[in-house]
């Protein structure tokens, strides 16, 4: 089976209104957190960094001391399974501009159970409840 592993942010800023998420819709439809391919000799952190930019322009992003949360699922792209692992970072904007990358269709700063409700993936939720808590206990 074919290892693929990958590092995304889940990003948030604060308004007035509290924190707000960015998700990103997928041209597939799905709606998720910037992530993308760890390269060769990349470290997990740059690549998140590194996905963020190229995805939404955002450069400006302080990765939260303490939080990073790895998932894994399985799926198909036709040639036979894939086993991705993901490593998520857990960061801090004050940009709200957003530029999309070809990637994607649409994105949204939601309030984080508006962004409960927008996630397509049960993991996705799962990992927003951990950030959320994360940030609580802070």
């Amino acid at each position: 089976m074919e290892e693929r592993r990958s590092a995304g942010i889940i990003l948030y800023r604060r308004t007035p209104r509290g924190r707000h998420y960015l998700l990103l819709r997928h041209r597939q439809g799905h709606w998720s957190f910037p992530k993308g391919q760890i390269e060769p000799g990349e470290r997990p952190e740059e690549a998140a960094r590194r996905e963020l930019l190229e995805e939404t322009r955002i450069d400006r992003v302080r990765l939260l001391p303490g939080f990073r949360v790895e998932t894994e699922y399985t799926f198909d792209e036709g040639s036979g399974p894939i086993h991705k692992r993901v490593i998520y970072f857990l960061g801090e904007t004050d940009e709200e501009k957003v530029h999309l990358s070809s990637e994607h269709l649409d994105y949204r700063w939601l309030s984080y159970e508006e962004a409960l409700q927008q996630l397509t993936y049960e993991d996705g939720r799962r990992l927003l409840r951990q950030a959320e808590e994360f940030l609580q206990q802070g």
